[in-house]
């Protein structure tokens, strides 16, 4: 089973779901490094992300500082990534 490293963003999600393609084209796009964690491969990575974040809703996108976005709107991942210094 899959646990986001401390030193890089890990990102929780399915092909399935919108929210969760949207975030992965925009990390994608800023070329921001991170681990895609897909919950259809790793069905055992749903209860990870759920533990870390307290709810089943996807993507949970996990940060190096430990803080985590569950549902981010790209706004929200955009400063938080320049909060991060990573863009």
């Amino acid at each position: 089973m899959t646990t986001p490293a401390s030193n890089e963003i890990t990102m929780f999600g399915a092909e399935w779901c919108r929210d969760c393609r949207r975030t992965k084209a925009q990390l994608d796009g800023l070329g921001v490094a991170y681990t895609y964690v897909d919950l259809e491969a790793e069905p055992a990575a749903a209860d990870v992300a759920k533990d870390i974040s307290g709810r089943t809703n996807i993507p949970v996108v996990v940060y190096p500082d430990a803080s985590f976005h569950v549902e981010p709107s790209n706004a929200d991942v955009e400063s938080k990534l320049k909060d991060l210094s990573l863009i």
